[in-house]
């Protein structure tokens, strides 16, 4: 088979370190926002098996089929949202709430108007808001260092060390550093792993225009705004843009919809998870880079059956591990965006704004800062092309005014004695 011929140690461990990024987190907020709804364990289980089957499942296929990464996600910010606005609503309201979000992400997808909305955002502002939505994990990654300075200066050491003499395997070999340092030092919290095996629950649905309003258009705003929309400047930024966008946000909608009553509240396309896998630690050739997104989606399957035992284990690694190792992989994909952010002149300043706002992490009306570093970007390249059209016109026009037009080379030829001195 093409895959296991593709597939290769660095791939696999992007895949691996993607969903250790993913799961570590935000786990948490997804347990809050299952609690918050008032679910059973059993009920917050079957959260995490319809969340693994959904992401996995689609990641896998959709690789495979296409032979380019392509990485479902959870909505973090989603999951918040619902944490949040939860209030007096049960679960039966909230799966109803979850299906009409499938709804209105199938509607934006099978009507292709968020793909135009994209095609609209210039190559620099969304370069910029993909090194802005990475570069707090970037930076995270340094600010480990305060809390686990040993560690992160092994990793980085590490990480320099491999990337100069094996550049392939320089994510995974700084990882298995950074796992044998831990566990030498009895700091793996093996306390939290438990095998057992995760089953399904189906809640019934219970529709209400108040839940709709309150917890489905707040889910879907956040999700398009603040993952979807990072989603697709990653695939393009990455050298992925043929990839169908309005189709696969519209698979995205389909797999909540039929995952929605198991505790699926919002599939997205990835973004942070997505430049983990689709960047150059992955693999050197991009055609290659597909066998890191379908190994992911392969892992977030086996979570799925083994949510209890694998989440665990993930969640056993130190948060300082998990943040070194999230900014040492995203190094290189980082720097691609700011680049591809500051080469165009003319779209310089908006997309430094863009980068700046993403990075703030600023949020109003509940929307993250993803979708406002957009806007603004948006604004000011706005303000200043007008401006710059407007000099343009009135330049041209007092040119013409005064009679300083240079002669028509064509219109010299084509006249006897054109452009001859008296």
């Amino acid at each position: 088979m093409r895959f296991f011929k593709d597939l290769s140690l660095s791939a696999f461990t992007a895949g691996f370190v993607a969903v250790l990024v993913g799961f570590t987190s935000s786990v948490a907020i997804v347990f809050q926002a299952a609690q918050a709804f008032g679910a059973t364990p059993e009920i917050a289980a079957s959260w995490m098996w319809a969340l693994g089957i959904g992401m996995g499942l689609p990641s896998v296929v959709l690789s495979l089929w296409w032979r380019k990464p392509v990485m479902i996600a959870w909505s973090t910010p989603g999951a918040a949202v619902l944490a949040v606005a939860a209030g007096s609503y049960g679960m039966g309201e909230a799966v109803g709430a979850f299906i009409a979000c499938a709804a209105l992400i199938v509607l934006a997808g099978a009507t292709g108007w968020f793909e135009r909305v994209m095609n609209k955002i210039p190559m620099a502002i969304a370069s910029a808001l993909l090194a802005g939505v990475l570069a707090r994990f970037g930076l995270d990654a340094f600010i480990a260092a305060k809390t686990a300075l040993p560690l992160v200066l092994l990793m980085l050491g590490t990480y320099l060390v491999a990337k100069r003499l094996l550049p392939r395997y320089a994510v995974p070999l700084t990882l298995l550093a950074a796992i044998a340092f831990v566990a030498a030092r009895g700091e793996l919290s093996w306390s939290t792993v438990h095998f057992s095996l995760t089953w399904p629950v189906f809640t019934m649905p219970v529709f209400s225009w108040q839940a709709i309003v309150s917890l489905a258009l707040p889910l879907f705003i956040v999700t398009m705004a603040s993952q979807n929309l990072p989603g697709v400047a990653t695939i393009r930024a990455a050298g992925y843009g043929d990839l169908p966008v309005s189709k696969l946000i519209t698979i995205t909608g389909v797999a909540t919809l039929v995952l929605a009553p198991f505790g699926a509240f919002a599939l997205n396309l990835g973004a942070i998870s997505a430049a983990i896998c689709m960047g150059r630690e992955a693999h050197e050739d991009p055609a290659r880079r597909y066998t890191a997104a379908a190994s992911c989606g392969a892992i977030y399957v086996v979570i799925a059956f083994f949510g209890a035992a694998v989440t665990g284990l993930l969640t056993a690694f130190p948060k300082e591990l998990v943040a070194a190792i999230a900014g040492l992989a995203l190094l290189g994909t980082i720097g691609s965006g700011l680049a591809g952010a500051v080469r165009d002149e003319p779209h310089r300043e908006a997309a430094i704004i863009t980068f700046l706002v993403t990075l703030s992490g600023v949020a109003i009306l509940g929307i993250g800062s993803a979708f406002w570093g957009v806007v603004a970007g948006a604004l000011a390249l706005a303000v200043q092309q007008a401006g710059r059209t407007k000099t343009k016109a009135s330049a041209g026009k007092d040119i013409e005014a005064s009679g300083n037009i240079a002669p028509d080379s064509s219109n010299m030829a084509a006249t006897p004695g054109a452009g001859k001195t008296p």
